[in-house]
């Protein structure tokens, strides 16, 4: 089997292209960059072949589609920076690359007969309540231009293709970027105490264990939509900086407050990020760990425990 991965670059595509490639599974990794140096797994370099490819232009991705005839494409490169969403100078850009650039996949994908994952976000739904959102909801009503385009994305691909994954994910970190608990120890190291909203609801999702279960449904026939994040419950932004302090043994106080009072972000947020995973269980798929596992491991892996 061969598969496309875009947005190798990025966190999740990092560690997709890796796991694939440990599952003696051929992968092709690609994002908009010249070129990529190849990825890391602790002190084992991992290459991959690489392709330059601009999901905006049209005719590039057709022609790289065409070129890698992959079986499977997993797509992971986004416009993920949410406040600068918001910019008008930036819309067309994160529309280009969210939901036409996503549809220009899903149609060079259609023209092989292959199929197509496609990882999205809780942000689709309007983020009130505090029941979890369940895979198969359309009760769609996205809060911000981030969410917007992803949920445009993910209608490109379910009305382009029969043999699809839709993923949502939720309050990603991984080693091949920033993240929240990386910005947490930064400013943890500098500053006696932090402010970190408690009324914002969810679960981690680390990409090296995410990357596991794509791989092991991007073999299978089970399309649909899916939820992904770890297990563990639904906490607070502030119930995990408090466990990322403990686990890495640092003291810096940490006060919890509203949405409405730490007040910085130009992007609504969800407070409800709350997903339904049971229905990886019932398909077949098996659950990501706990989320303070994650933690634990991804400390150790940047050296912060």
């Amino acid at each position: 089997m061969k598969v496309l991965v875009t947005g190798v670059a990025g966190q999740l595509g990092h560690d997709v292209v890796n796991e694939l490639a440990k599952r003696g599974i051929e992968a092709v990794g690609s994002d908009i960059h010249e070129a990529y140096a190849g990825i890391q797994d602790g002190s084992a370099a991992v290459t991959a072949p690489y392709r330059k490819m601009d999901i905006t232009d049209k005719a590039e991705v057709s022609g790289v589609v065409r070129e890698v005839k992959p079986d499977a494409v997993i797509h992971c490169a986004a416009w993920t920076a949410v406040d600068a969403a918001e910019d008008a100078e930036n819309r067309r850009k994160v529309r280009a690359i969210n939901a036409d650039g996503t549809r220009n996949i899903a149609e060079a994908v259609r023209e092989l007969d292959a199929k197509m994952m496609y990882i999205s976000t809780d942000y689709v739904f309007n983020g009130r309540g505090t029941e979890p959102w369940t895979p198969d909801c359309r009760d769609y009503a996205p809060l911000n231009y981030y969410g917007e385009t992803k949920l445009l994305g993910e209608q490109a691909v379910s009305e382009t293709l029969e043999k699809f994954f839709i993923v949502r994910i939720a309050w990603v970190f991984g080693l091949n970027g920033k993240n929240f608990i990386k910005t947490m120890l930064n400013v943890g190291k500098t500053h006696d105490t932090v402010r970190v909203v408690n009324d914002q609801i969810g679960t981690p999702t680390y990409t090296y264990d995410l990357a596991r279960l794509l791989a092991d449904m991007i073999v299978t026939d089970k399309y649909g939509w899916y939820h992904a994040t770890n297990e563990g419950g639904f906490i607070s932004w502030y119930d995990f900086t408090c466990e990322i302090y403990r686990q890495a043994g640092m003291d810096t106080k940490v006060v919890p407050v509203t949405t409405a009072e730490y007040g910085l972000s130009k992007a609504a947020r969800p407070e409800n990020s709350r997903l339904d995973k049971s229905k990886l269980t019932t398909c077949g798929f098996t659950p990501l760990p706990d989320w303070k596992d994650a933690l634990s491991r991804f400390l150790k892996e940047i050296g912060e425990t």
